[in-house]
């Protein structure tokens, strides 16, 4: 009886430790067709977004400056990705060999890892990157003088939209936490998954959800969970109030929804920009039932002229999971830990050396 009673305790506190770790949902409207639209009269272009793709933010150079690829040379990309994750997924060797010392060992198992499984397609064409203007496919020059500021910028600290794997080598960047970048701190997707530009993280969680009213349009990102609210028929705030994703204001040309974002703070700098970049984004409804996402970049303390990108929004009826980046996450701490560790073994090196 003992053994039953005990059985039964356990079944039951599995069935609530289960259920007390069962990810929160964020109801996603049902799929909206092509042609809704909102009570106002606008394209109702509420719903989810998948935005995975194997397509670059830059054109890569054996792409030869080619906007488009052949089928071949797309489906030569996607076999390729294939190859990859099925390479990953094989169980490692029991007799392989220790991984150096400073190696970088990963950090994550590729299950998790969902970089997408196809090249992006727009106008019926297989594009090779997002940016279409400049015609080569790449970010213009820096300028000289943004290039010194941001040199000086990064013994600093890191830009906001630095990369999870991001590297720093600069003296200090492990000296306080508040200097490691905005992603690594789970405060605001990586890459500019959250913008704007709103950019595809090439990594996982790829969702992104689109909530609508005649006042305000909320763009929910799955990664870090952020969330932009674009005011409707607004003027901008007053120049001296900064925000980390800008302040973005919206308008409707036709049944393109136009989204224009100044105000971004000075610690913001995508790709290395000041705070006088402006981002201009449009959406368009496709006759798929998908969106188009075009967003222009400019700022003439960073680069020589403006740049442009494109890429689908492809609807879908995934759900939105909450992203609990830092729930049990000791990880920071350690890089903390190491780093005052590492400190501790230089000054012990130096103080040995200088013994008689």
């Amino acid at each position: 009886m003992r053994v039953m009673l005990t059985a039964a305790a356990m079944a039951l506190l599995v069935c609530v430790s289960v259920a007390a770790q069962a990810p929160t949902r964020i109801t996603s409207p049902a799929r909206t067709p092509a042609a809704a639209r909102t009570p106002d009269g606008h394209p109702d272009f509420q719903g989810t977004y998948n935005v995975a793709t194997l397509t670059p933010v830059e054109r890569p150079e054996n792409a030869g400056g080619k906007l488009t690829l052949t089928d071949a040379e797309a489906a030569a990309i996607e076999r390729a990705e294939r190859e990859r994750v099925f390479q990953r997924a094989l169980p490692s060797r029991a007799d392989r060999d220790a991984p150096p010392v400073g190696a970088n060992v990963g950090g994550y198992n590729n299950f998790w890892i969902d970089r997408g499984s196809q090249t992006m397609i727009v106008d019926g064409q297989r594009r090779t990157s997002l940016i279409v203007d400049p015609p080569d496919g790449k970010i213009p020059p820096m300028l000289a003088d943004a290039q010194k500021r941001n040199a000086a910028l990064r013994r600093a600290a890191p830009t906001s939209d630095a990369p999870e794997s991001a590297v720093s080598d600069e003296p200090g960047a492990f000296d306080d936490m508040e200097l490691r970048p905005l992603g690594e701190r789970c405060l605001l997707g990586f890459g500019s998954t959250s913008g704007p530009p709103t950019l595809p993280n090439y990594f996982y969680n790829n969702l992104k959800q689109i909530v609508q009213t005649p006042d305000s349009i909320l763009i929910q990102v799955e990664m870090v969970h952020d969330a932009r609210i674009v005011r409707m028929n607004q003027p901008h705030l007053p120049s001296h109030i900064k925000k980390w994703m800008g302040d973005s204001v919206g308008r409707w040309e036709g049944d393109t929804l136009v989204v224009d974002t100044t105000n971004f703070t000075p610690k913001t700098r995508f790709r290395g920009s000041s705070d006088t970049l402006h981002i201009v984004e449009r959406f368009t409804r496709t006759s798929d039932g998908n969106l188009l996402y075009r967003f222009t970049v400019e700022d003439p303390t960073t680069w020589t002229k403006p740049w442009t990108g494109e890429y689908p929004w492809v609807a879908t009826d995934e759900i939105m999971y909450e992203y609990a980046c830092h729930e049990g996450n000791y990880a920071l701490g350690d890089i903390m830990r190491g780093a005052r560790l590492l400190e501790a073994e230089e000054v012990a090196k130096k103080t040995s050396g200088s013994r008689p």
